[in-house]
């Protein structure tokens, strides 16, 4: 009987490892047909997800500066984790006892697309090697374009495409700055909060990222502007 359980834990941990090598391989050149926190989405609602992948070309270019401001300024200028930003937690949380994340975008795609939602040891374990790996394989502009397809940006939305379309009643491509910072700033609590209808709280968050995306470097962009 441990003979087979040990088999069967191997078999399945090599089952999950061709999962992730596999879908790191085929998601730099084909969209993920969707992620594990849709699927739960999904079973919550007993609907499917509004989810509608397209192009980084396809979406005003507003959004993504808007959200590399507001998630990750140094996107273009780490390999996958910010260290910085980690070496910056760790020193807040000695002083202040409360530990604030520092997940990339990179992250957060390596995440979304092959780990469960929430938090733990484990699962952070598992994303920064991952994350490292997906920052080797892919360019730049690819992993961004996945996230901003695959970030829950509302209830039941999931994608720039859909957010634009559900929030503004407009494509994509047709973002503004004010709603492409408002779709930025709900991005922390994208089911608690609204990019079509905000609080003050949204107003005035997205009115930092305006500031900020003005502050932004070439040097911040290049990786995957053209």
């Amino acid at each position: 009987m441990r003979r087979l359980l040990i088999r069967l834990a191997k078999a399945a941990l090599l089952a999950v490892l061709g999962f992730w090598l596999g879908g790191l391989l085929l998601y730099r050149f084909v969209d993920p047909p969707a992620t594990p926190l849709m699927v739960i989405r999904s079973l919550e609602r007993g609907a499917l997800v509004a989810y509608r992948p397209v192009g980084l070309e396809a979406v005003a270019a507003s959004l993504p500066r808007a959200v590399v401001a507001a998630e990750d300024g140094r996107f273009c200028l780490h390999h996958g984790i910010d260290f910085a930003a980690v070496q910056d937690a760790i020193e807040d949380y000695g002083e202040s006892g409360r530990l604030r994340g520092a997940s990339t975008i990179t992250m957060q795609v390596a995440r979304n697309l092959f780990l469960w939602p929430g938090g733990g040891f484990l699962r952070k374990a598992i994303e920064a090697p991952l994350a490292l790996l997906l920052d080797a394989l892919w360019p730049k502009r690819r992993i961004l374009e996945v996230y901003l397809n695959i970030a829950e940006m509302g209830d039941g939305l999931f994608g720039a495409e859909a957010a634009a379309q559900a929030h503004f009643g407009h494509p994509a491509a047709r973002l503004d700055r004010n709603e492409a910072s408002r779709l930025a700033a709900i991005l922390p609590s994208p089911r608690h909060w609204d990019a079509g209808r905000p609080d003050s709280y949204v107003l005035r968050r997205a009115s930092i990222l305006r500031a900020r995306m003005a502050q932004t470097s070439r040097e911040q962009l290049a990786c995957f502007e053209r």
